[in-house]
Parts: structure tokens; sequence; C-alpha cells
């Protein structure tokens, strides 16, 4: 019979005790609040304070009387409110500034004239990001000194061209738009397609695509952040231009919301409807406002995105 030795287990070896990784260091001036971070957020929160006194003050003053304007500007209405006619000064503005015909047309022309304007700008900045144009860059830089022109500068010569050729009206004020919101809509779309990878623009051309397929069927859906932003912005900018309006619109018809507001100010101040005048302001400046506030996170998504190179 024989006995069995039983051996000892080995002795257990200490796992070695893994450190916990290193926290990355604050980012400079983060840990305490330096002075110029804190002038940037006083000059940031005061500019943000005013902006949302001066919408206050409008919506406010939109319900008052006059004289709750001037003596009482910063008190809630009242007396329009009391006599159960909230609503009047918008009433009034409505119906004697011309409003509805104003409003049909400033969305229309709006509208028209934002989309043709990314129509052209979205094949033209593909054309200087990504097909290897000859002298592209400098054509870039051409098109964005088109920013730097004042429009002002050239309203009087642009008026007397467009007088001659008989588009002194809203045809021709929609043509003016599209060349004026041009340079600013390839300067934007520029970033967003240089921004994309080139490997897609490769596989397109192995499976056979042209420039004109790979542009419509690739890049152009994966520049849409890019293009809802450049019809957001020129959108906005476009429903509250007054100046060139003021200056082609003659026929009461075919008047924006800004040029018919434009010229209700001067029979409202005639009047001392101010409360009218003030509201007449709203129904021109919410709607943009309103667009504004619910598309914000869209625009400034769209806006970061086109900095990716």
């Amino acid at each position: 019979m024989t006995t069995r030795v039983m051996t000892p287990p080995p002795p257990r070896v200490a796992k070695p005790v893994r450190k916990p990784p290193r926290k990355p260091k604050a980012a400079p001036g983060s840990r305490r609040l330096s002075p110029l971070r804190l002038l940037g957020s006083v000059i940031v929160w005061a500019f943000t304070a005013f902006n949302i006194l001066v919408l206050y003050w409008l919506i406010s003053a939109s319900f008052k009387t006059p004289v709750e304007i001037f003596t009482k500007p910063f008190a809630l209405p009242y007396q329009w409110f009391h006599l159960g006619k909230p609503f009047r000064n918008f009433v009034y503005a409505w119906n004697n500034a011309g409003f509805g015909d104003a409003v049909i047309t400033t969305v229309v022309l709006v509208t028209l004239a934002t989309v043709v304007t990314v129509a052209v700008s979205a094949p033209a900045a593909y054309a200087l990001t990504r097909l290897g144009v000859r002298g592209s860059g400098g054509l870039t830089n051409v098109i964005a000194i088109g920013m730097g022109v004042p429009f002002q500068t050239v309203i009087i010569p642009l008026f007397v061209v467009m007088s001659k050729i008989q588009l002194d009206n809203e045809y021709g004020l929609f043509f003016i738009y599209v060349a004026l919101s041009i340079p600013f809509t390839v300067f934007l779309l520029t970033g967003f397609f240089r921004s994309l990878p080139d490997e897609l623009e490769e596989a397109a051309a192995i499976d056979g695509a042209s420039p004109t397929r790979t542009f419509f069927s690739v890049m152009l859906p994966l520049a849409r952040g890019g293009l809802i932003t450049a019809l957001i912005l020129n959108a906005i900018g476009l429903w509250n231009e007054t100046l060139l309006a003021i200056v082609f619109l003659k026929d009461q018809s075919s008047f924006t919301l800004s040029r018919a507001l434009f010229t209700f100010y001067g029979a409202a101040s005639y009047q001392s409807e101010y409360g009218g005048l003030i509201a007449g302001v709203a129904i021109v400046v919410l709607p943009m406002l309103v667009l504004y506030l619910l598309l914000a996170r869209r625009i400034i998504t769209g806006l970061t995105l086109g900095a990716g190179k």
C-alpha cells in the first residue's frame, strides 16, 4: 500500500497595485478666476442682460398705451388689458401698415432668394475646395472680398443700372438679394466641404461616379448641416433687410415687412400711435427671433462643423 505525499500549494504572489491614472492638468486660468476672464464674463453677462431688457421693453410696450410707454416704461401693461383689448396695438399695426400683403411678399421673396443663393453657392464652394480648380485659392479670396464691400457704397449706381433695365422692383430686388448673399454663403460652405474626408470621393471615383454624381449623391448629403445653417442665416438677414427695400420698392402692394414698417412709422408718429408702432416692430422682429431661438443649437453646430480642418 503506497502513501500519497501531499505537496503544499505554491505561495501566492501579491499582484502589484495598479496606480490610478494621473488626472489631466487643468487648463491655464481655469483654477482661479483671472482678471481677464472676470472682465470677459462681466461684459458677456452685461450684454446679455441689456438685450433681455430691450426685448422685455419691446414686448411690454407693444401692449401699452402711449401714456404708459413714456410714464411707466418698464412696468407691466395695464390699460388695454383693463379695457379688454390686450391686442389692440397689434390689430392697429396690422390694419394700418398693410402687413397682410407684406407678409406674403416677404415670405416669398426671402424663401426664393435664400434657396437660389444656396443652390448657386453650394456647387461653387464644392468646385473651389474639392475639384482642384486652378487658382481656386485666389478665387475664394476674391469672393470673400465681396463680404467686405458695404452695399451702401454701390446702391446708387446699382439703382441707376437696374432702372435702365426696368428691374427697379421686387424682381430686381430678388436678384440683388441673391448677388449680395452669394459671397458670404460660398465662404461659409467652403469650410464644410473642405472638412469632409477625401476617402469618400476616392471611393465614389473607384465605383465610376462622375464629379457631378459624387457631389449630389455623396458630398451634398454630408454637408446638410452647413446647407441648413446657410439657409437660416440668409433667411434672417434678408428678412430684416430695409435699405434696399426702401430704394427699390415703390408700389405699396409689393412692400416687404421692413419697407411697410418704414412707411407706417411716419403715419404712426404723426398720430402719436407709439404703441401701434412698437407693435409693428414686434411683428417684424419676433418671427426671426423665435426662429433663431428654436434653431440656435443647429446653427452653432453647423458653424462649428465647418472648422473641421
